[in-house]
């Protein structure tokens, strides 16, 4: 369940979240909200991500829940493994459609990104994720989120889960938030592939 004491820091992917982008939205609907910001949103650097996501955390008030799309998902798993101090302010987080940086026909601009820390996150995780997202597949999100000790919940058909497969204002995808109690597990009912 969710309360006002939390801190909802948005962590958007290659090119940043635009104004219709799912994570636009709720960032406007929940309270006590902020999201990343770096210099590199076109070509990124992972040490500028990274050390964006650190000061972010770093400045938050309260508990800080993480809510990640693509690249932004891969970021989290990088600053868990360098900034330990931290990580005792991190409630949870929401990894949303994971980007799978070191498949083979990954954009050359994202594969600094890899290798893909596949250690256990130190917090409740939820891993949301398609059986057809063009950037990672249903085995690689599924490997993901074994490693990462993390929930999931699978949506059938939902591509990228971002603006082009028509996932704006994604009221369900803030259902599956509010449903998370942050002690890493789902309902019966949210742990299924929908």
């Amino acid at each position: 369940m969710t309360s006002l004491n939390e801190h909802y820091l948005i962590v958007p992917g290659w090119n940043g979240s635009g104004q219709d982008h799912w994570q636009s939205h709720w960032q406007t609907q929940l309270p006590n909200s902020s999201r990343t910001q770096v210099d590199s949103w076109s070509h990124p650097e992972l040490n500028d991500w990274v050390s964006s996501l650190n000061r972010a955390v770093s400045q938050a008030k309260g508990p800080v829940v993480l809510i990640a799309h693509s690249l932004g998902c891969v970021t989290i798993a990088h600053w868990a493994q360098r900034h330990p101090k931290l990580l005792s302010k991190i409630k949870g987080a929401l990894l949303v459609a994971p980007a799978d940086v070191e498949r083979w026909s990954v954009n050359q601009r994202l594969s600094g990104f890899g290798p893909i820390p596949m250690q256990p996150l130190p917090f409740p995780s939820l891993v949301v994720g398609s059986t057809n997202d063009h950037t990672a597949s249903l085995e690689r999100i599924q490997h993901f989120a074994n490693e990462w000790r993390s929930a999931i919940h699978i949506i059938h058909g939902a591509g990228h889960i971002n603006t082009a497969s028509g996932h704006t204002h994604w009221n369900d995808g803030l259902h599956l938030l509010r449903c998370f109690n942050f002690l890493g597990t789902l309902s019966s009912e949210q742990r299924r592939i929908a």
